[in-house]
């Protein structure tokens, strides 16, 4: 039995063994195939899953790992979505606020809508030209008193078609002073959340009914002789502003310490620290305290340049209870259209602009709160409030959920703020098929390439002069949102953002990527 067994077994070995010498030479005059690799997206993506492959590598990107982002793309046409991530949660957006804001107005308000800049006087015009008592300038919170509209360097240029219509007029002379009214809004002037350390700067202006040249002077400090005080230059030169200039000017290669230091709800600019002989200095714009103050002093100093005496001088008025100036219209002005505004505001992205249009949406809704009983009642709340409630009303009747987006101010400015991608996804959806007014909305929008906060990004490829939206930046955020064609010419609604990462390029960097991918795909999404 032993016998049989290892005779068999001698048996299977010899058989296993042809088998295996059979198998090798077969192998070696007939090679099986190279194992095929995982499918990998082609060069300019195919297919949906290429693209969601391409978009998906992006965001693993580990210099992004500790952020949060929230992404929403969807097709335009059908509402497809093609791509989403954290799409539900809250994102702080920086500058994808004024998205809410701009397009709440717009809708309610149209692209024809003009801001009106009322004169007052307790007289009417006398045959000799005469105003007796004060002139009363009666802002509305046009912002397009400024150079960006006029299109000159010269911020005195604002004010000139308010003078020429007052020329025009017959007013030869006023026997009182000119007095800037900032009635019509009501509130603190800094919107809720916004930081000190913002107020200073251009983009920390504060809101006015009788803004002018953004509620900003231009400001340089350049060096002068060693051991002398810098020279420093305020335009328009006006006497509103006070500058205490402390800064002296250092011998060649000693350090810049220059400091500038505009006192809170003070028009007082302290210098202080010094800058190097050959410094180049600083320039740049300072935002102003109560602008109707500015506004009245420049427009007595031009009336006084264009022969027009002002017996008076200046100043300041705001009634708390926003209640009209009493007297005689003398005559009034209009602002540039609100499509034009609407440009100026979001491709720069211009935050006081954006306040100014919440607080008129809380002034036009002010009187239609119904009273118990019937008629109506007016509100005591501030411009501010009743503005961020017409806003959520707005994207409540378009279908964006109640808590989508929380609101602290109109333009993003504040750290409070929070939103969806979702929800930005909605109103572009809204806006680009259903709004009254799709194109004054395209057209408010900054372009790839060519213009506004996207001028510098997309040069080179298929997203310039293709995509369109609006940006957002501040410290550790960034966004972007808007509509892209692709490759194939299908038009894509997107909103892309960026928290809790700390190096602005990488923020940016990976959005124009992931939006480079949409412009680049070739393949069909409906």
């Amino acid at each position: 039995m032993v016998q049989l067994r290892s005779f068999s077994l001698l048996i299977l070995f010899i058989f296993l063994s042809a088998a295996t010498a059979f198998g090798q030479t077969n192998q070696a005059a007939t090679p099986s195939p190279t194992p095929t690799p995982a499918p990998s997206p082609a060069p300019s993506g195919s297919t949906i899953t290429d693209l969601q492959f391409r978009l998906r590598q992006s965001l693993a990107k580990p210099d992004v790992q500790r952020g949060s982002i929230g992404v929403k793309i969807t097709s335009l046409a059908s509402g497809r979505v093609v791509f989403d991530q954290n799409a539900e949660k809250y994102f702080m957006p920086a500058s994808n606020m004024k998205n809410f804001t701009v397009a709440a107005v717009l809708d309610r308000l149209g692209p024809d809508y003009r801001f009106v800049t009322s004169l007052y006087s307790p007289t009417a015009l006398s045959a000799d030209g005469t105003l007796s008592g004060d002139l009363v300038v009666f802002g509305r919170g046009d912002v397009s008193i400024s150079t960006r509209f006029n299109g000159s360097d010269d911020p005195m240029k604002s004010i000139d078609p308010l003078v020429d219509k007052m020329i025009a007029a017959g007013i030869k002379k006023i026997n009182g002073s000119i007095v800037g009214d900032d009635s019509y809004f009501r509130g603190f002037a800094i919107p809720q959340g916004w930081e000190w350390d913002d107020l200073q700067w251009s983009y920390g202006a504060e809101v006015s009914a009788l803004p002018i040249n953004d509620s900003t002077i231009a400001l340089s400090v350049i060096p002068g002789p060693a051991g002398y005080s810098c020279t420093v230059k305020i335009v328009p030169f006006n006497p509103v502003i006070r500058v205490v200039n402390g800064c002296m000017t250092g011998g060649a290669g000693s350090a810049r310490t220059l400091r500038i230091q505009k006192k809170l709800d003070q028009n007082v600019l302290e210098l202080s620290g010094s800058l190097p002989l050959g410094n180049q200095g600083f320039s740049g714009a300072v935002s102003v305290s109560r602008p109707a103050e500015l506004f009245a002093a420049l427009l007595r100093q031009r009336l006084v340049e264009r022969g027009i005496p002002a017996v008076g001088g200046h100043r300041y008025e705001k009634r708390l209870d926003g209640s009209m100036p009493l007297g005689v219209e003398i005559l009034k002005v209009e602002s540039a259209p609100m499509s034009t505004i609407a440009a100026q505001t979001m491709k720069p992205s211009q935050n006081m602009y954006t306040e100014t249009l919440l607080w008129t949406l809380g002034e036009l809704d002010r009187n239609s709160t119904v009273a118990p009983g019937g008629g109506t009642t007016v509100s005591t709340a501030d411009s501010a409030e009743l503005g961020i409630a017409s806003v959520k009303k707005f994207l409540t009747g378009i279908g964006v959920a109640p808590d989508a987006i929380i609101q602290y101010d109109g333009s993003g400015l504040s750290r409070h703020n929070l939103i969806t991608p979702s929800s930005v996804v909605q109103l572009y959806t809204y806006m680009a098929k259903q709004s009254k007014y799709p194109q004054a909305w395209r057209d408010s929008l900054t372009i790839g390439g060519v213009d506004g906060t996207l001028r510098n990004r997309f040069r080179g490829t298929r997203a310039n002069n293709n995509v369109r939206g609006k940006t957002g930046t501040i410290d550790q955020v960034s966004a972007l949102s808007g509509y892209v064609k692709t490759a194939a010419g299908e038009e894509l609604v997107f909103s892309m953002v960026v928290n809790g990462v700390a190096q602005t390029s990488i923020r940016t960097n990976l959005l124009d990527e992931m939006v480079n991918h949409l412009a680049n795909y070739t393949g069909r999404i409906d």
